[in-house]
């Protein structure tokens, strides 16, 4: 299933990762690798392990938060893991005792992507939210702003935006969206690059034994999500030959692309989360939604 700019963005994101891993190939030992002597050892091992620890169906996501705090830690020093934020320190957060969620990493790459943001553009005059692409009066100017001055607005994690101050008919003050300005800070690009490059995975972590993507599926509920999929418009060479292992659910996930196509895939996205995670209340529900 292709999209317009699908495949420019995919090169684009596997060019950022490939330069964050420098030339080795990109997968999640690399990018451990990459991110030990930049975090240091401890904390390398730590966001290891809570990607370990986490569901394999969010596994590209923490792996993309590593990729983030790689990148923020480069660009503004070992520092921040000691700077005071909600719920502690980064290093707090990241230690966080035995029962710490696997999200504190998505926590904290949020985080970073935004101080990195602040401290390149400075702390943002407001907020916009582009699902409007209404240029006019976004950000109000603050008093003695002129024509021409520039004001950054955030829109995203890590993302910024300049309003450019502009005299209105009237005399009055006001500002437009400078939409050609769109950036977004060092971690949230790694973030993304990951993510979009990867994909869901299989993304293996080294020594990781038993392989979790190696584990059976229940066969009989494969078969149904899979002949799903073909009918709804996925061809055979996107859900493969066949799902007996978790690791052939995830690749076909990610390959499928769901998130692009109708509404109804949703619950099918939910069901074949259910059959991965091995959650068989779940999976029954999920199954009885979808073929309903």
């Amino acid at each position: 299933m292709s999209r317009p700019g699908a495949k420019h963005a995919k090169a684009e994101a596997m060019r950022v990762v490939r330069a964050m891993v420098e030339g080795a190939p990109p997968t999640a030992g690399s990018l451990l690798a990459t991110a030990e002597p930049v975090l240091g050892e401890e904390r390398a091992g730590r966001c290891a392990e809570l990607v370990r620890r986490g569901a394999l169906t969010r596994r590209a996501e923490r792996l993309a938060a590593v990729a983030a705090l790689t990148a923020g830690t480069r660009e503004i020093g070992a520092g921040w893991w000691a700077r005071p934020g909600p719920g502690g320190t980064p290093d707090e957060v990241l230690r966080g005792g035995d029962a710490a969620d696997p999200a504190a990493l998505e926590t904290l790459a949020a985080r970073i992507a935004e101080d990195v943001a602040e401290a390149r553009w400075g702390p943002p005059a407001g907020q916009v939210d582009l699902n409007s692409w209404r240029a006019a009066d976004r950000v109000p100017p603050p008093p003695g702003a002129e024509p021409g001055d520039r004001l950054v607005a955030a829109f995203d994690t890590g993302g910024r935006v300049d309003a450019v101050v502009v005299r209105r008919d009237d005399g009055s003050p006001g500002t437009e969206l400078d939409f050609d300005s769109l950036r977004y800070s060092g971690p949230a690009e790694a973030s993304w690059a990951w993510e979009t490059a990867l994909g869901l995975g299989p993304h293996r972590l080294p020594g990781e034994v038993p392989d979790p993507y190696a584990e059976a599926v229940d066969p009989e509920a494969a078969a149904i999500l899979r002949s799903w999929a073909l009918r709804h418009g996925a061809t055979p060479a996107e859900v493969g030959e066949g799902w007996s292992t978790v690791g052939d659910v995830i690749a076909a996930v990610g390959a499928v692309d769901w998130m692009w196509r109708s509404g109804e895939w949703f619950g099918w996205w939910r069901a074949a989360s259910a059959l991965v995670e091995q959650d068989a209340k779940h999976l029954a529900a999920r199954l009885e939604e979808i073929l309903s």
